[in-house]
């Protein structure tokens, strides 16, 4: 069935794809795929989410055929990277950043490209008209990322992020943070081989 959905879906997004690509004529690539993305954001339920998929695996470089993309979810740009079986949750916003293998990420996250996209030296000159540096962001492998989460930088490896944290150093592998700023606040293999339900930050 879920073969059956895919191959409809592709059939269905075609004239999606054929108005990106006339969009990119006339557009950045850029500004032509945060366009696109947003109408398709607005498709609800099941047939959104496979319509999703079905226009990022047609477009992106990397896209996972069992990633699910949540309604209201707005890409800004063209270079992101989908791992497989990635979840990404209702309303989050996301820039150029790469989604590895089993990401997870809950409603409302953003991913922004670090924390100096506009400079503020200069005093004689509006910020919007002063350089700025813009990150590749990484989220590793078997993330979680909580509801509402900020992250203006990388994120290890089996990480979990709590909900409302705001990440504005480097997350290493394995590790568990909180608060803002975020703070690392355990080692995830401190309690590898133990079972049993856990209290969650998210």
């Amino acid at each position: 069935m879920k073969w059956i959905a895919r191959k409809i879906s592709t059939v269905f997004i075609l004239p999606v794809w054929g108005l990106y690509g006339l969009a990119r004529l006339f557009l950045s690539q850029n500004r032509a795929f945060a366009d696109t993305t947003q109408g398709l954001s607005l498709l609800p339920g099941i047939v959104g989410e496979y319509c999703r998929l079905a226009f990022f695996r047609q477009v992106l470089g990397s896209c996972g055929k069992d990633a699910c993309i949540g309604f209201g979810t707005i890409f800004s740009h063209a270079t992101v990277e989908i791992g497989e079986r990635v979840y990404v949750g209702p309303y989050c916003i996301l820039g150029d950043v790469t989604l590895g293998d089993d990401v997870l990420l809950a409603s409302g996250v953003s991913i922004a490209n670090g924390t100096r996209q506009h400079g503020i030296r200069r005093l004689d000159i509006p910020i919007r008209e002063q350089p700025g540096e813009y990150p590749r962001i990484h989220i590793g492998k078997d993330t979680w990322i909580g509801e509402r989460a900020i992250v203006l930088a990388d994120v290890g490896e089996h990480c979990v992020i709590g909900a409302g944290a705001l990440v504005l150093e480097p997350i290493p592998d394995y590790a568990i943070a909180v608060g803002v700023p975020a703070r690392v606040v355990q080692d995830r293999r401190e309690n590898a081989g133990k079972f049993g339900l856990e209290k969650s930050p998210i």
